[in-house]
């Protein structure tokens, strides 16, 4: 490499997150930022880690999409028989983080899991491109398989098979973290950044707290 990745370095100073500034629901703290992510239009402004912990205690992470947040929690979808699928039937409790790197911000959410109802599963099913419909049918998804070819066999005899009118599969719906904390993270120069976090208090609203970067 000619630069060594121990040097590279950026100075954090778009922004400033101060209590005062801040919203004391972390919900809608949070749906301001999304917004101005995406105003901004910033690349993949709804993308979101999620990192699950399997039955022996190892995590992992993957990139998901965020397709919904409201006073209930924060929605996406996948395969159940995933492996993040399999490890939050294990372990229901997970971790979200949003980075917008432009903005200089991170959110990090942490919370327990829950099935979204059939009906929110079919509403946002069905919304999809049809190739969306049929690959969700397609792909064994996290298991091994011989090569693409597999996968574009299954897609054209899933294709044939419900032309342009596919149902949800079984093993295909939403999930809904329910958020028990945030936090919410704001670069700034010297690396003294802006950090608040949000825990619930005695009487149902948030605590929020600054915490040392």
């Amino acid at each position: 490499m000619k630069t060594s990745i121990a040097d590279l370095r950026k100075s954090y100073e778009r922004a400033a997150l101060n209590e005062s500034d801040s919203l004391a629901d972390p919900r809608l703290q949070f749906e301001h930022w999304l917004n101005q992510a995406i105003e901004a239009e910033i690349p993949e402004p709804n993308a979101m880690t999620l990192a699950t912990v399997s039955s022996d205690l190892r995590p992992s992470t993957r990139v998901v999409l965020i397709k919904g947040v409201d006073a209930r929690g924060i929605v996406w979808y996948t395969n159940y028989n995933s492996r993040k699928g399999q490890e939050l039937a294990g372990n229901p409790f997970a971790a979200l983080q949003f980075h917008w790197v432009e903005l200089e911000r991170v959110v990090r959410i942490e919370g327990q899991i829950e099935k979204v109802s059939a009906d929110e599963s079919d509403a946002y099913f069905h919304s999809r491109p049809l190739d969306s419909r049929i690959g969700a049918w397609a792909s064994p998804q996290s298991e091994p398989i011989s090569g693409r070819e597999v996968l574009v066999a299954a897609a054209a005899k899933y294709g044939a098979q419900f032309l342009l009118n596919p149902p949800r599969p079984p093993h295909w719906g939403g999930y809904r973290l329910v958020p028990e904390q945030w936090e919410f993270w704001q670069g700034r120069k010297s690396r003294l950044h802006d950090r608040l976090r949000y825990t619930p208090a005695a009487d149902g609203a948030w605590h929020r707290e600054r915490l040392a970067p």
